[in-house]
């Protein structure tokens, strides 16, 4: 888990004792002496709750980088949005306008543009605050291509062991499915993208995308995979607001889980895990309307 060293520094001159930051503090970091806040506490989560309540600007925490929030394509207004200040319909009408792109134009994703949507994924919440997020960027198309072609030649030597029955059902009389029930869900489909991909020179791996970002973490972060989720769909969010067009691609994430050497030729140490990979491009594609999603379950329980 990250350092949850004390970077909190309150100015005495400036503050009155109101006692906001005190109330909002997670970790118990400060308190009011002699009705001055002052640093207290031997532990912090370095959220920065304390320097955005204080109405007087006293208090700053020098964990927190201020470039995190200065952007190259756009102006951050970095006064708080309240509770009920952003209209809930406008922030539906975006994600229901999201959708994962699959055809994109050859035109590049600029630096600023993959800068800012990292920056952007890092706003998201993480757990314990540890924000053990790591970013790897590929910004242009020679690097989405070596990707793929590690991420090809993954499949097209799991199809090669899928293909041999023994091997398959002896894993599988060991209580080891894994092999067999990918054979039996994904070989065939998979026999398929890979003989188009090699006679029309068709990516289907990465649909043509321009750029790749792939959201890993630490090992020590405490809620990995559900950070890494979060942060890609501030990802996928804000992309569609710049005009940018994104996709999940799972498969990257199953294959770079089984090979680690896929993300070693990538430049990411191998004690780090990838959760994420988003492909990013000019979108060339339109729609009209939104459309619905399937029901899910849904459950209230109440105590009684």
């Amino acid at each position: 888990m990250n350092s949850r060293t004390v970077t909190t520094v309150i100015d005495s001159e400036k503050c009155v004792g109101c006692g906001a930051c005190i109330r909002v503090c997670p970790s118990d970091t400060i308190s009011l002496v002699d009705n001055i806040a002052c640093v207290t506490g031997e532990k912090s989560l370095s959220c920065g709750h304390c320097s955005a309540v204080c109405p007087e600007n006293a208090i700053q925490v020098e964990a927190l980088d201020k470039e995190m929030s200065r952007f190259d394509t756009f102006h951050l207004d970095t006064d708080w949005m309240g509770f009920g200040d952003f209209p809930t319909a406008d922030l539906v009408r975006l994600m229901a306008s999201r959708r994962s792109c699959r055809n994109f134009k050859d035109t590049p994703v600029g630096i600023d543009v993959l800068n800012d949507l990292i920056k952007i994924a890092a706003l998201a919440p993480s757990g314990t605050n540890s924000q053990e997020w790591t970013y790897t960027c590929l910004p242009d198309r020679n690097a989405v291509l070596y990707f793929a072609g590690q991420i090809k030649n993954f499949f097209v030597g799991l199809n090669k062991k899928a293909e041999k029955v023994v091997l398959r059902k002896g894993l599988s009389l060991l209580g080891m499915t894994a092999l067999d029930d990918y054979y039996n869900e994904y070989y065939e489909s998979t026999k398929q993208v890979m003989a188009e991909m090699e006679k029309n020179k068709r990516d289907r791996l990465f649909h043509g995308a321009s750029a790749c970002i792939l959201i890993g973490s630490g090992s020590e972060a405490s809620c990995p995979k559900e950070d890494a989720i979060l942060a890609a769909s501030n990802i996928l969010l804000a992309a569609h607001t710049m005009g940018i067009g994104s996709c999940l691609i799972g498969f990257a994430v199953a294959a770079m889980k089984s090979d680690k050497q896929i993300q070693k030729k990538l430049g990411i140490p191998v004690k780090e895990n990838v959760h994420a990979v988003i492909v990013l491009g000019y979108p060339d594609e339109s729609y009209l309307r939104v459309t619905g999603r399937k029901k899910p379950i849904i459950r209230f329980k109440s105590a009684s």
